[in-house]
């Protein structure tokens, strides 16, 4: 059957059209026609409430956009992921991350595998947490210490940064990813060798970064006389490839295995989440299962009208394709290229950076499936900082600036903090959220400081720049609590809002091919880096900044050429 592309279909043609009439309506005039749209445009799935009223979205946009949905048979799309289905298309293999928190029941080969490797990872943890578990001269361990990088390092280190309150009080957690040896030097200086575990997180047992980190942390314990027949009591692998790991040194029984099926984004669930089960235990790792799990139903049973992920995923479609859309390209369009992710909880300051890989690996393609190249903007850019801190620094940028940058603001609906802190923490959300909606007239503008004793000359050259255009859209994600269930349901939220935008525009959300091709360059680079003089076929493939650049870093007086 030939490939049509999904923005020749009518559905899309549709929504072009609509798009085009809705340029004209404000936000806040879509308020003023619906006094009740606040109460009609949100979906709820326990523990989250979604409310995406503040947007440029009708009843005609949804019905549109579900129409979209089901031209691009998402529907069948879901149950392919669920059920096991090659939906990784390149490399020939499902991506069965919601395997990993289902109720096992033991009728697939991926159940039994998901319940035998849960049941690895939360014994050695508990006897670990129990102190039973010791280094190589007895000593129960007081650092673990994590040593991954991309999906190895990003989700455990949220969980693990997330719940200070639950973490063992004798262990103390690490996380190192960064090849720079002063990340791991500073983890380092905190930790004593016979008291260490270092976890390699790495589902090739080849990723560069973590091997070169591991390799320092092995030569750091054997300066500090630990003996090299019993450097193993120290490592435990999170791997796909338990021979490279156990070659490299990490005992079998030390070995944790991450099934091939497991993307390297998604893949917390399984056994990368070990530093979680270590530092904060098995109940809470459990937790941070079931809320995932809940999402999971929800996504797969849940009508499309009211499903929080098809919601959120069918907006972003929305916010790339449509709003600012000009009819005659539909891949240079002038659509929302960035979203802002603000959370106001302070544990969750790093989920802007998790979001960030998640949602630009997985979207970041500008290929389908069939091979072709595509005819329609894909994915955004994603950054943002905990509130209030934003709001102090880049908050000025989404209300006046020229960009228009929809935002997900994340809160807690009890307190999870003191209760005044918190108070004025949700006072701060709903004020930015409504500040972008509704903005400030000039007029208006020059009121207010007209009120405040200004003569009407100033207050005629102050108006203009006092004024905040609105007409801005937002999110907002309410947590019934801040807990591990809600935050694993909040996480399997934003995997499934990536799977429904690939999904629509016919790309593969589970490779990253596009990181291989720096990787390559850098392995020649760095052969070069070491070499006297750069041997000839590296330099032929070098561009001439390239090659400039090098010769700077090789001769200048400096630097260093060989370590």
């Amino acid at each position: 059957m030939a490939y049509t592309s999904i923005h020749n279909t009518p559905a899309w043609r549709a929504l072009l059209d609509h798009a085009e009439a809705l340029k004209r309506v404000s936000l806040n005039e879509l308020f003023a026609e619906d006094p009740q749209r606040g109460s009609r445009f949100r979906a709820t799935c326990d523990p989250v409430y979604f409310d995406y009223a503040k947007d440029h979205i009708t009843d005609r946009t949804l019905t549109l956009l579900l129409d979209l949905a089901n031209t691009a048979n998402l529907s069948a799309a879901i149950e392919a992921l669920f059920c096991g289905q090659p939906v990784n298309t390149t490399e020939h293999r499902p991506a069965l991350h919601t395997a990993l928190r289902s109720r096992p029941l033991g009728d697939s080969e991926a159940e039994r595998s998901t319940a035998a490797s849960l049941h690895k990872i939360t014994t050695f943890a508990e006897k670990v947490r129990q102190r039973e578990e010791t280094g190589a001269t007895g000593k129960p361990f007081c650092s673990i210490v994590n040593l991954g990088i991309g999906g190895s390092d990003l989700g455990p280190r949220l969980v693990v940064t997330a719940f200070p309150q639950l973490h063992h009080q004798a262990i103390h957690s690490h996380f190192v990813a960064n090849i720079d040896s002063d990340a791991l030097s500073a983890a380092l200086a905190e930790c004593t060798a016979d008291a260490t575990l270092f976890v390699i997180s790495s589902k090739s047992f080849s990723t560069i970064e973590t091997l070169a980190n591991a390799d320092r942390a092995r030569r750091w314990l054997l300066e500090a006389g630990i003996a090299e027949d019993s450097l193993g009591r120290h490592f435990v692998a999170a791997t796909a490839n338990g021979e490279a790991a156990q070659q490299w040194g990490v005992p079998a029984q030390r070995v944790f295995a991450v099934e091939e099926w497991v993307g390297g984004r998604f893949s917390l669930w399984s056994a990368v989440g070990l530093p979680i089960a270590l530092a904060l235990g098995n109940d809470v790792f459990r937790q941070l299962l079931d809320g995932a799990r809940s999402m999971d139903d929800h996504f797969r049973s849940a009508d499309f009208a009211d499903n929080l992920p098809v919601l959120h995923g069918l907006q972003a479609i929305w916010h790339i394709n449509f709003r600012g859309h000009e009819k005659t390209d539909h891949k240079n369009n002038n659509g929302y290229r960035s979203r802002a992710v603000i959370p106001y909880v302070h544990q969750l300051r790093l989920l802007p950076s998790y979001l960030q890989q998640l949602m630009m690996e997985s979207l970041g393609k500008s290929t389908v499936r069939e091979g072709l190249e595509t005819a329609t903007a894909t994915g955004q850019v994603i950054w943002g900082d905990e509130g209030t801190n934003g709001q102090h620094s880049f908050h000025q940028f989404l209300l006046q600036g020229t960009e228009v940058v929809p935002v997900d603001f994340i809160a807690t609906r009890t307190p999870h903090c003191q209760a005044d802190a918190h108070r004025q923490l949700i006072a701060n959300c709903l004020a930015q959220s409504s500040a972008l909606m509704t903005g400030k007239t000039v007029g208006e503008a020059y009121a207010e400081l007209i009120a405040q004793g200004f003569t009407q000359t100033e207050a005629d050259q102050l108006a203009a720049h006092k004024s905040v255009p609105g007409n801005r859209p937002s999110n907002t994600i309410v947590l019934d609590d801040f807990s591990p269930r809600s935050l694993g349901a909040l996480l399997a939220f934003y995997e499934h809002s990536v799977y429904v935008q690939s999904v629509i525009w016919n790309i593969n959300a589970f490779d990253q091919w596009g990181v291989e091709l720096g990787k390559q360059i850098s392995d020649h680079l760095f052969t070069a880096l070491g070499e006297s003089e750069t041997p000839a076929p590296i330099l032929d493939r070098l561009d001439s900044s390239t090659r400039n650049l090098l010769d700077h870093f090789c001769n200048d007086s400096g630097a260093q050429k060989k370590s």
